[in-house]
């Protein structure tokens, strides 16, 4: 009997160590996403779901956004990839003054282009279109966002001047607009937008305001918010775009190994994605040819062992110094 009991507790033993070392085993990644409710925040919850049964602990980082993705990328230990706009890249490709960012622009590798964000502007209904933001106060997201970037570009590029621009986060400036302290505010995302589908209802009396301005169409892809995307919503919206972008750095080693492998269970399991995962995923080409981005090697190899293609090849808040934020801040005269 207690030669039994002994076996018994050696095999319990065995089993407690094997389990132990598989969860020693496990990658630790991190991702940098967005808002909590927003579109990249929600992806990074999805990717979480599916590469964790893989072995694959994937942490999901918010943040303020796309400019605090890509520097996040590149300086913090552990944070392997994050989801950027295309507009920041290029943005970043274009200031050679500081070495800084010349090599972040250098090094910063696609995993794999995602979906089209649509701009979202949202404001008073008797703003019906962007020229009529001249004058007024528009929120346009937090320091450090891609909506933030966005935003002021499409003031530079069009030749709207706003009476102020206001430099807050989305769910801070939907509390203002409602409150009428600020005309309208932009919010850079996939649609649907959890904020606005859960935030806004029809007697809060605002509306999504086209933009149709050709100066900016110049920049940014037109592209239409779809009637009914949001409840309150009863006509289609004209608006523009710009590609949303899973990166990162141009790592060798071990990291290199852990996105070449989440890159190629997200390609093998991208059916899975689309049918579990936020409704963006639908409308996602992983092949799709995004003009200046160089898919990360490490990604191609692991696409490669299992014969998959790969992107076609292209032509060249944590209180952190940001040399990014601060180029954006010195072009954009802030």
């Amino acid at each position: 009997m207690q030669k039994g009991l002994k076996a018994l507790g050696i095999g319990l033993g065995l089993l407690l160590a094997i389990a132990h070392s598989s969860a020693s085993m496990a990658t630790e990644m991190a991702i940098m996403t967005g808002s909590e409710k927003g579109t990249y925040y929600q992806f990074g919850l999805n990717l979480q779901q599916l590469v964790k049964p893989k072995g694959i602990e994937l942490n999901v980082i918010p943040s303020t956004g796309s400019i605090e993705n890509l520097y996040a990328v590149y300086q913090r230990p552990r944070t392997q990839i994050g989801i950027v706009q295309s507009d920041v890249l290029a943005f970043v490709s274009r200031l050679q003054s500081n070495p800084t960012l010349i090599k972040i622009a250098q090094k910063t590798k696609m995993v794999f282009p995602l979906y089209n964000e649509e701009i979202h502007l949202l404001g008073k209904r008797d703003v019906t279109d962007f020229e009529q933001l001249a004058g007024k106060r528009v929120a346009v997201g937090e320091d450090g966002s891609g909506t933030y970037l966005t935003a002021r570009l499409l003031f530079e590029v069009s030749g709207v001047k706003p009476r102020e621009m206001v430099t807050i986060g989305t769910t801070e400036a939907l509390s203002q607009l409602k409150a009428g302290t600020i005309d309208a505010m932009f919010y850079v995302a996939g649609f649907p937008v959890k904020l606005f589908a859960e935030g806004v209802t029809e007697k809060d009396g605002l509306a999504l305001i086209p933009i149709l301005s050709a100066k900016a169409a110049e920049f940014y892809p037109k592209t239409k918010i779809p009637a009914n995307t949001y409840q309150w919503q009863k006509e289609d919206v004209n608006t523009l775009a710009v590609k949303a972008v899973l990166v990162s750095y141009n790592f060798r080693a071990a990291d290199c190994e852990s996105v070449g492998r989440l890159g190629q269970l997200l390609y093998e399991n991208f059916n899975w994605l689309k049918e579990n995962g936020h409704p963006k995923w639908k409308s996602v080409d992983l092949n799709y040819p995004l003009k200046g981005w160089e898919q990360y090697d490490c990604v191609k190899k692991y696409l490669a062992k299992k014969g998959q293609p790969t992107a076609p090849a292209q032509t060249k808040s944590t209180g952190e110094i940001n040399p990014i934020m601060d180029a954006v801040k010195e072009m954009l005269g802030k």
